[in-house]
């Protein structure tokens, strides 16, 4: 399957469409700050490679003056003087020379990796960390439209792309410039029109990268896409592995992958296929640049005269030096379609990760807002209007729950329940309308201050890899004080979970698992109601937070809850209406408005959706006018927009 990076398959198009120059991005803004770190690495280079230099020209000079005595002994920078008469002592200090340049070699090229390292290290760090930071803080739309894994491509893959660049890849380009610079400065300086011979090839290599680069560089976006598409399926599956083995869909699931993982073979092959010409063909023309230098030079030393219209003398210490540059050479300049092929790998990449940076948060704090403050704890949501895009979800909504008191909010699947306690968190904003606490309009307060006076309960109980007593201490790491055991413990016990984490291996040391696989769900929402607990918030959310569980484990739930409500403003959403007919006021919410308001018995004795509801959990469907059974086969059949 073809498909073009601008295809609407690659879930970053947008993202990485306004980036500009990304890689340009990386180093102004994570460069810049280790440039220290990085000028180490550079000045460590040069050095480096310019001793690596040094034994060819020593060994030149050796040949012409101790061995052969066609001239006379002299070494650059070194004062005649200094220099010993006999060639035995030539012949020593020479090899001393040699020997000390290799030793201070070594010393310049660990700092040298030391600099480039840390340089990269750090900037990897920074990258992963910032992008991290800024995922977070998107609004939960973001992540209905993204996949795990492909978020986690970008933290992982990417990052570590641009790591590989920053060290490798900026290590040998500075060891390319030093080694072509300094190679091609000596060869002029000992023989100018030889050096034009060894040097042909270069005007070539650098059309043949140009039009390289052109070529590759769509086909890595195409590459990192498709990466993420794989990440994607590969998560997916194996969160929901129990059930794939339940529904006996192994083969399905395996030509899913099948699929996915053939997406990125035909685009890496893709790439593949282009760079395993490129590398070949480049050392092609850097190996035809050596042949011709050594054809030349081995005429010139042997024939009568220079070859062709080349003028002058050329030693065989000369031509030995020629000859091993060359061959040094040859290395660097193919190095170079190597460095090539890192950046524009690295150059996808940072596309990827400077477009999620530059992600616009649709929930964004005022300039100047300030901690909110509750005192009465008073929620009030006035003419509240919201959508995902052209989906209405919410339409013209208004209710008020006093200080301390609990408001039910119940109603069709798809009615907009759990979107309207969405907003009163703020994780997304509403359209139309304002929604208040004690008055204060909570889009002019920190988010940070919201969420920590709103504690959330829901039916899809999270749990963190790690230990029953980290997990419940969750609910108070958002800014506040660490909490001690002891107020651990006191919040289980409250939650009804004391006693089965006493009978856990280790007790609150237990270990819970990924998502917190090795509990029950009825332990699970009991941690969560303790997290709850913990956290002591003015304002309460439960979101069906018992539904998901036996009706014995319900009971101890709901004990647990009852006393987490006392004295705070709750808010409930249930489908088990048993478990709100105590609540101060239920709100009746169907196709996103409030179409009844009222306590329980006010609610059953009007015959409305209420009470056609409370019929149904009941038993009494007989009875259910024809209409509102319509009504539900439609809502079944439409698209849940509510989460």
């Amino acid at each position: 399957m073809d498909i073009s990076p601008e295809s609407e398959d690659d879930p970053f198009e947008d993202q990485r469409d306004r980036t500009g120059n990304a890689m340009r991005r990386l180093f102004s803004e994570y460069g810049r700050p280790n440039s220290g770190k990085a000028a180490v690495g550079v000045v460590a280079s040069i050095f480096s490679r310019l001793l690596d230099l040094l034994p060819p020209l020593l060994l030149g000079v050796a040949i012409d003056s101790v061995f052969l005595n066609e001239r006379e002994f002299s070494l650059w920078l070194v004062p005649d003087a200094w220099l010993p008469n006999e060639p035995a002592g030539q012949f020593w200090l020479v090899s001393g020379m040699i020997a000390f340049s290799f030793g201070l070699a070594a010393a310049f090229h660990w700092t040298r990796n030391w600099g480039f390292n840390a340089f990269a290290q750090r900037i990897q760090h920074s990258v992963r960390t910032d992008t991290y930071d800024k995922m977070q803080r998107l609004n939960m739309g973001f992540f209905a439209d993204k996949q795990t894994g492909e978020l986690m491509s970008i933290l992982s893959n990417d990052v570590n792309r641009l790591e590989k660049f920053l060290n490798d890849g900026l290590n040998s380009l500075f060891r390319l410039v030093v080694m072509v610079v300094g190679i091609g400065g000596i060869l002029a300086y000992y023989n100018w029109q030889l050096a034009l011979v060894a040097l042909l090839p270069v005007p070539l290599i650098v059309g043949f990268t140009y039009v390289f680069i052109r070529t590759i560089q769509p086909k890595y976006a195409r590459v990192r896409s498709s990466v993420g598409q794989v990440n994607s399926r590969l998560e997916n599956n194996l969160g929901g592995i129990q059930v794939i083995k339940s529904s006996n869909t192994e083969g399905y699931e395996s030509e899913r992958v099948e699929d996915a993982s053939g997406e990125y073979l035909d685009a890496n092959w893709d790439a593949i296929r282009t760079r395993i010409r490129f590398f070949p063909g480049l050392r092609l023309l850097s190996g035809f640049g050596f042949a011709v230098t050594f054809v030349v030079g081995g005429l010139w030393v042997f024939g009568d005269s220079p070859p062709g219209p080349l003028t002058g003398e050329l030693s065989v210490g000369t031509f030995v030096v020629f000859i091993l540059y060359t061959q040094r050479f040859i290395w660097p300049v193919a190095q170079f379609g190597q460095i090539i092929n890192m950046y524009q790998r690295a150059y996808a990449s940072a596309e990827r990760v400077f477009g999620l940076m530059d992600e616009p948060d649709s929930v964004e704090e005022v300039e100047g807002a300030e901690d909110l403050v509750v005192e009465q704890g008073a929620v009030e949501y006035d003419n509240v209007t919201f959508g995902y895009g052209e989906d209405t979800v919410l339409e013209d909504v208004s209710l008020r729950a006093d200080g301390g008191e609990t408001v039910a909010v119940v109603g069709p699947t798809g009615a907009g329940k759990s979107t309207l306690l969405k907003l009163l968190l703020r994780l997304y904003d509403a359209d139309e309308g304002s929604v208040r606490v004690d008055g204060t309009d909570i889009r002019e307060v920190t988010l940070s201050s919201l969420r920590r006076k709103i504690g959330y309960v829901s039916q899809e109980t999270f749990l963190f890899q790690g230990t029953v007593r980290e997990n419940i201490a969750y609910g108070r790491l958002g800014g506040d004080e660490p909490p001690s055991d002891e107020e651990i413990e006191e919040a289980a016990r409250a939650a009804e979970a004391h006693g089965f984490v006493q009978e856990l291996p280790d007790g609150y040391g237990t270990t819970v698992g990924e998502r917190g696989v090795k509990l029950s769900g009825g332990q699970r929402q009991r941690i969560a109601v303790a997290r709850a607990f913990l956290r002591d918030p003015e304002i309460l959310v439960l979101d069906e937070a018992t539904s998901d569980v036996d009706t014995e484990t319900e009971m101890l739930i709901q004990r647990s809850l009852d006393r987490l409500t006392e004295d705070r403003t709750t808010f409930v959403i249930a489908h088990r209406l048993s478990t709100v007919r105590d609540a101060d006021e239920i709100v009746v919410l169907e196709d996103g408005r409030v179409v009844e308001r009222g306590d329980h018995e006010d609610l059953v004795s009007r015959d409305g959706l209420y009470a056609k509801l409370w019929g149904v959990q009941a038993g009494e469907i007989e009875g259910l006018p024809e209409d509102f059974v319509q009504r539900a086969k439609r809502r079944r059949a439409e698209p849940d927009t509510d989460d």
